[in-house]
């Protein structure tokens, strides 16, 4: 097979490709002949049964961009399988050769700093309106990419005025968002020779090869290469003022789900957000309808809000970036168009109903250029007001992280109404009915001294906006600190590095610290990443259940990471700070070499990296289980210590490189050390793929570990303990709803391809048999989320903490906590706690909590993780949180020679959750209890 291109070289032939052809041609464009659809696929794009794959798609591309001056072919980066990630640039011939110009004008204009009014005025009226449109991102929403080829179609070939007119006002970015996905969703529907029988429903895995439909879940985080690339252009390179992320499918009958978007809307965004989705939303809206493509609906009309940061679209909000989603229905398989009653009835979020009806894929890939032609028209014809607008929105950013600025969220504001209403009902009657009879004073009006004195409640000035951010290099965990800012920086955040010691809040702080200011034109984005998120209770009616939010309430990634920072509220921080360009590289570790070798601290994620290095290098090294002292030092229980050794230097010196890991002088080998041997990990699957399970592969990889993936059948066939160590059973794997009755579903095995039946079945009582005996032998589980719940199918004293004296669960109206960051108390004298901090933060999203049973302790289990509390809430939003109080939120359980590991809280949460990474990596361990044996 031959080697795969660097991007450098696919860049290169992309762009090469469309200028040989030109150079070398006698005619003019305009007189040569054009590929069609048709000529060049076999059939129309959108038609029934029929599916290109992102190969085919990747040479219509190319294609294209050879027979029209209109497109350069760009290649963004490689993909987690290598595919090379194509992104066309759509413009007028003329544009074409000012691009350079008119990418630093969009960067000045969204970053903003240093340009003035006047400035920033002939900027927009010299520049173009970059626009961003992506399709494929979810692999069985077939529509998004197919669109994205009849789109580049009709935007290089057809000669309307309009068209002419967006070509010559606007830069298209048309970037396709998920090349693996395509190619496996594409290639599983066409291998149906029987076209009645065409799926896209049961492909045999993720199609992002981590994360699955989380890729767009994964915008703040960067964890995936897709997103990298895509961030690199819409954050750092190209700053389009307006990005369309095409999505699938729309509300049950309608057509398509629009901007704008339903409430709650995030206090953290530039409200010109909000508007500018009301403008973009009202073009589509109403050229639909003049159009009379019926069936589109908006606001209360889908469940899409701008509340959550991560997804593909929402991110951009909190870089001055109009977001634009679309949900649209159709497939290569004809369907029809469901009757919804309430949906014949016209609305203000349902303009022009649509009947029930059969409804062609081709249908929606016309729905899906209309869309793209109504927001391009916008575009065009607001030219210099959309690229005007974004420097406005960039130097309020700025400004405001320049002065005191207070942002005011729901419970301040409940906080206010609360003491409002305790004034009123001390004060006399007259005054609680609105002042003097007779006056016309409004129920609600305070005079001015009272307003004065409860917006003061509302702006206290511990409650200011931070101007900045410290993250002290003398952290323990420094590696995980600077990957936090890695993920900022990816997402076009500016990052300060201390040259010299500094001063902030009365602190001290190393030089290396860095520092993330807050007078910038992404302030939002920083903000959201530092500080809690606080939902608003938000319900279908007083009284009644909650409307679940699109995603997560709350995410607050630093409190994730479990970083160290400290908040500078007050301006003039002083010190020497240089901006760092680009994607920092890890900052070199220290290494000082003792006479019996090194240690590293346990606080240190990658302390486990380095020793599966070690391991591969034949060096042995070792954990310590307790407190211990080396020289003058003191040392906590799971520290590594590393023999010195000429292959330990060697590992040694590669770590504190590209790991970032400091090395301490080890004077003499503790007592009680215990030797670190290659694990044999089982991470269990299911056919289809499970998405935290493929988050999981990803994070076992970064840290090096070696990993078989197994499936239910093999569970099922016993002897677990000749093969593995420890076995990994992440969220929706197992529930104890499972047990006897399977978990995950299972396809008709005759409609799978026979190399793929070995991965069906599901977790019963079959598996947790074997499983029982695999642990009663000496063999480790590690169950995540839901699949805590093979503890009690084991026979362990485990029931629901969230229910009633009845055993029920308590209902939505009573208790409700969707993915938010709580906080836990952790025994941290348990060896599984090694390096955590007694009250971590974790990420639960309505998690199990367990009740242990009176007789639990006899029974070999104690709880490791509890809520001592009555408000755990940091970020999100937690309906009767109080109830947690008490219950247990990890737990561990001895069974014969092995242990059970149960986290409630999802502890590896999409690759983000890197402060609790160590409870995962010491239960892998055993608690420091590696076995003896090696990998086999």
């Amino acid at each position: 097979m031959p080697s795969m291109p660097s991007l450098h070289q696919l860049r290169r032939m992309s762009r090469w490709s469309a200028a040989v052809l030109l150079a070398a041609a006698p005619l003019s464009l305009e007189a040569q002949q054009r590929t069609t659809p048709k000529q060049f696929f076999g059939h129309e794009i959108g038609a029934d049964y029929e599916l290109p794959n992102y190969t085919k798609l990747h040479q219509w591309f190319i294609t294209v961009a050879k027979e029209s001056d209109r497109v350069e072919l760009d290649t963004i980066g490689l993909t987690e399988e290598g595919r090379p990630q194509i992104m066309a640039i759509v413009t007028s011939p003329e544009n074409h050769k000012k691009l350079a110009r008119y990418k630093e004008i969009a960067t000045k204009l969204a970053k903003a700093d240093g340009v003035d009014s006047a400035a920033a005025a002939a900027m927009a009226k010299e520049g173009k309106v970059v626009f961003w449109i992506d399709g494929g991102l979810h692999a069985t929403e077939v529509l998004g990419a197919q669109q994205l080829m009849e789109t580049l179609w009709q935007l290089s070939s057809r000669t309307d005025d309009e068209t002419l007119r967006i070509l010559n006002d606007v830069v298209i970015l048309m970037t396709h968002a998920n090349p693996d996905g395509m190619e496996l969703v594409t290639n599983w529907y066409m291998k149906e020779s029987d076209k009645l029988k065409r799926t896209t429903a049961t492909i045999p895995r993720l199609y992002e090869k981590y994360a699955g439909h989380d890729n767009n879940r994964d915008s703040y985080m960067n964890a995936l290469a897709e997103t990298r690339n895509m961030s690199q252009q819409l954050f750092v390179e190209w700053h389009p003022q307006i990005m369309y992320n095409h999505h699938q499918t729309g509300p049950t009958g309608t057509v398509m789900a629009a901007p704008p978007y339903r409430d709650p809307a995030n206090y953290w965004f530039h409200p010109a957000m909000i508007t500018g989705l009301d403008l973009v939303g009202a073009a589509l809206n109403h050229r639909f309808v003049l159009e009379h493509k019926p069936g589109l609906t908006f606001r209360a009309g889908s469940n899409y809000s701008t509340w959550w940061n991560g997804g593909l679209r929402t991110t951009g909000y909190y870089h001055n970036q109009i977001g634009i989603l679309t949900e649209t229905i159709g497939n290569p398989t004809p369907m029809r168009i469901a009757l919804v009653p309430e949906r014949q009835v016209r609305s203000a979020g349902l303009p022009m109903p649509i009947e029930p009806q059969a409804w062609h894929f081709r249908q929606s890939i016309d729905y899906s250029v209309s869309a793209n032609y109504a927001f391009l028209d916008m575009a065009s014809r607001y030219r210099e007001t959309f690229l005007f607008n974004r420097w406005v929105m960039g130097q309020d950013q700025i400004k405001a992280g320049q002065k005191d600025n207070w942002t005011i969220s729901p419970k301040r504001v409940a906080a206010m109404a609360e003491q409002i209403q305790k004034d009123r009902a001390g004060a006399s009657a007259e005054n609680r009915a609105g002042g003097p009879r007779g006056s016309g004073m409004a129920a609600n009006a305070m005079n001015a001294v009272a307003n004065d004195r409860y917006m003061a409640l509302l702006k206290k000035p511990e409650n200011r906006d931070p101007r900045a951010y410290v993250l002290s290099a003398g952290q323990k965990d420094f590696p995980t600190a600077t990957k936090f800012v890695r993920a900022l920086q990816y997402s076009g955040i500016d990052v300060h590095k201390a040259t010299a010691a500094f001063s902030a809040n009365g602190k001290q702080f190393p030089a290396g610290s860095w520092v993330i200011k807050t007078d910038q034109a992404f302030r939002s984005h920083v903000l959201d990443m530092f500080e809690p998120q606080d939902h608003p209770n938000d319900f279908r009616y007083p009284g009644g259940p909650p409307i679940p939010p699109y995603d997560n309430a709350g995410w607050t990634l630093a409190y994730q990471m479990g970083i160290e920072f400290e908040r500078v509220l007050d301006g003039g921080l002083a010190g020497s700070f240089e901006k760092v360009n680009g994607i920092t590289p890890m900052p070199m570790g220290t290494i000082a070499k003792g006479k019996a070798g090194y240690f590293i601290h346990a606080g240190v994620n990658d302390g486990s990296t380095v020793a599966n290095r070690l391991a591969k290098a034949g060096v042995k090294a070792s954990r310590i289980p307790t407190e211990f002292k080396d020289g003058s030092a003191t040392w906590p229980a799971g520290s590594w210590f590393i023999p010195a050794s000429g292959s330990a230097d060697k590992v040694v010196a590669q770590a504190a490189k590209d790991l970032g890991v400091n090395f301490a002088a080890a004077n003499a080998k503790p007592s009680g050390a215990q030797n670190v041997q290659p694990l044999r990990i089982a991470l269990v699957d299911r056919y289809g793929g499970n998405m935290p399970t493929g988050w999981t592969r990803l994070i076992l990889e970064k840290f090096e570990y070696g990993y078989a993936t197994v499936y239910p059948q093999e569970i099922d066939a016993g002897n677990l303990k000749a093969k593995y160590d420890v076995v990994v059973l992440t969220d929706g794997m197992f529930s104890e709803a499972g047990a006897g009755r399977g978990f995950g579903g299972s396809p008709d095995t005759t409609l799978i391809p026979a190399e793929y039946r070995k991965e069906l079945g599901r977790l019963s009582d079959k598996s947790v048999a074997s499983l029982k005996a695999f642990v009663e032998a000496g063999g480790r589980v590690v169950a995540v989320g839901s699949s805590i719940g093979i503890g009690k199918a084991m026979g362990l004293p485990i029931e629901n903490y969230m229910a009633d004296a009845n055993g029920r669960a308590y209902p939505g109206e009573k208790y409700y906590i969707p993915g938010s960051v709580l906080e836990v108390k952790l025994d941290t004298s348990v060896t599984i706690a090694a390096g955590m901090a007694p009250r971590p933060a974790v990420m639960f999203d309505n998690s199990p909590v367990m009740k242990l049973g009176s007789d639990a302790a006899s029974k070999g289990v104690k709880a490791l993780a509890t809520f001592d509390t009555a408000t755990p809430l940091l970020s999100g939003w937690a309906w009767g949180q109080e109830l947690l109080k008490d219950g247990v939120a990890m737990a561990e359980a001895t069974i014969g020679k092995g242990t059970v590991w149960m986290f409630g809280p999802e502890i590896l949460f999409r690759s983000q959750a890197h402060g609790t990474y160590k409870l995962f990596l010491n239960a892998l361990e055993g608690g420091l209890k590696r076995p003896a044996k090696s990998v086999q």
